[in-house]
């Protein structure tokens, strides 16, 4: 692992950015490039899992447009603590403050919102070995990543196209992966709009 953030980027780190307010990720609201393709997706009773969810703003707006089995995963129990009173009478909703890379379920998707940049370098062929292991045999992974590089060393930690078909090729098949035309004024230009099929 990166040594600069071997030590940082667990769980004691993200609830600390939690608690000081540290969320620059949060735009208060769902990202229209997410809820576009969410818009499209038909399977409303479909498995559906956001990792690294914090305000799972995404989640509420399935819910509102009739998804039924939606699962949230956080790393943070500063963020689940909020997530499970302000979803408490949400039956569509299961919350879980745990690593991701531990998680254990089978889902037909999973939503990507700003989780994968949160990842340091190293850990990205695992993050795509589960995002496999958690997905059905048509399973999807879809949303938004990061299609620049960051003067900071992160997070986030940005990328491009070319690195991102040659990470997740080794178990996806990539149905859609372009840049976006919906962003958030904040983030035009820097995201990619992607839809990825496991093998």
């Amino acid at each position: 692992m990166n040594s600069l953030f071997e030590n940082e980027l667990d769980a004691r780190y993200w609830n600390q950015r939690w608690k000081t307010g540290q969320t620059g990720w949060d735009m208060g609201y769902a990202s229209p490039p997410i809820t576009a393709y969410l818009s499209g997706y038909k399977n409303k009773e479909a498995a559906i899992l956001i990792p690294g969810c914090g305000n799972a703003y995404e989640a509420a707006w399935m819910v509102s447009n009739g998804f039924t089995d939606i699962t949230l995963v956080d790393i943070a129990q500063e963020a689940v603590e909020k997530l499970k009173q302000r979803f408490k009478h949400r039956t569509e909703i299961k919350i879980f403050c745990e690593d991701f890379f531990s998680h254990q379920g089978t889902y037909d998707l999973i939503v990507e919102q700003t989780f994968f940049c949160a990842q340091v370098l190293d850990r990205r062929r695992e993050y795509v070995a589960q995002m496999a292991s958690l997905l059905k045999a048509d399973g999807k992974v879809a949303g938004v990543l990061f299609g620049v590089q960051f003067e900071n060393p992160g997070p986030p930690f940005g990328g491009n196209i070319l690195e991102y078909e040659t990470l997740f090729d080794t178990h996806f098949s990539i149905v859609r992966l372009e840049p976006c035309t919906n962003s958030i004024p904040e983030r035009a230009g820097t995201e990619l709009i992607f839809e990825f099929e496991r093998n």
